[in-house]
């Protein structure tokens, strides 16, 4: 029996909260039960849409994985010189290592292993990737790609698992700031007044990605503010 990984990730871009990377494993012949279940881009579903979807993606798979990766683990990434895409890399293979760690060498021979390719370097980011992978004689397998999400219904399925998995994160932090602080992305209006509210409060340490431009700049615009205020009262 011929097996699928697909491989995708939400929440790449937010300032605010974790990015989830989610692999699937399907026999391959379970590719038309994914479409009959409504699999594609999750950006192009509801969340209502996702959640039911999902449930019926879980039933046809033999195995998932997600990885969540928190605000802090990026910026520690970032401190020792990683990137986003090797921050993905990293993520995306150890989703491979724990997806394939069970299969045969029968199905490793007939598998396919699909990632929706996070870096306009296709080629560069695969060998980022392998570098990860504990078994090599598994980069003949391994295809990356843009727009995978939207072209093969394994990815579609990892990348409403990704989806799904990352809201609800998203609202467990907001269930513990107690206030809803939008969607976590920099062009969202509610995020950005969050931010700028709290960018320098110690209880949310750990919610905020520090590294991004976002935040220091947030960060830099209140202490700017507090230093002219504190100059006015003084005079």
């Amino acid at each position: 029996m011929e097996y699928l990984i697909g491989i995708d990730d939400a929440g790449r871009g937010p300032v605010m909260g974790p990015m989830l990377l989610a692999g699937v494993l399907i026999p391959a012949e379970k590719q038309h039960d994914l479409k009959l279940a409504g699999a594609k881009d999750s950006k192009l579903l509801s969340p209502q849409q996702r959640e039911r979807i999902l449930e019926e993606i879980k039933k046809i798979t033999k195995d998932f994985k997600f990885k969540i990766i928190t605000p802090k683990e990026i910026d520690t990434g970032f401190g020792q010189g990683l990137n986003l895409n090797q921050v993905e890399a990293l993520a995306a293979a150890s989703i491979i290592n724990e997806l394939t760690e069970n299969l045969s060498i029968a199905q490793k021979a007939g598998l396919k292993i699909i990632l929706d390719c996070p870096s306009i370097n296709t080629e560069g980011w695969k060998r980022q990737l392998l570098e990860y992978v504990n078994e090599k004689k598994l980069a003949s397998k391994i295809i990356c790609e843009h727009k995978a999400d939207f072209n093969y219904p394994v990815v579609s399925a990892a990348s409403i698992l990704a989806k799904v998995t990352r809201d609800a994160e998203i609202e467990k932090i907001k269930s513990i700031v107690g206030e809803d602080f939008g969607s976590g992305y920099p062009s969202d209006p509610t995020t950005i007044e969050f931010l700028k509210k709290y960018v320098d409060n110690p209880k949310l340490k750990g919610f905020f990605r520090e590294s991004w431009a976002t935040f220091r700049e947030a960060k830099l615009a209140k202490q700017v503010k507090e230093q002219v205020k504190h100059k006015q009262t003084t005079l």
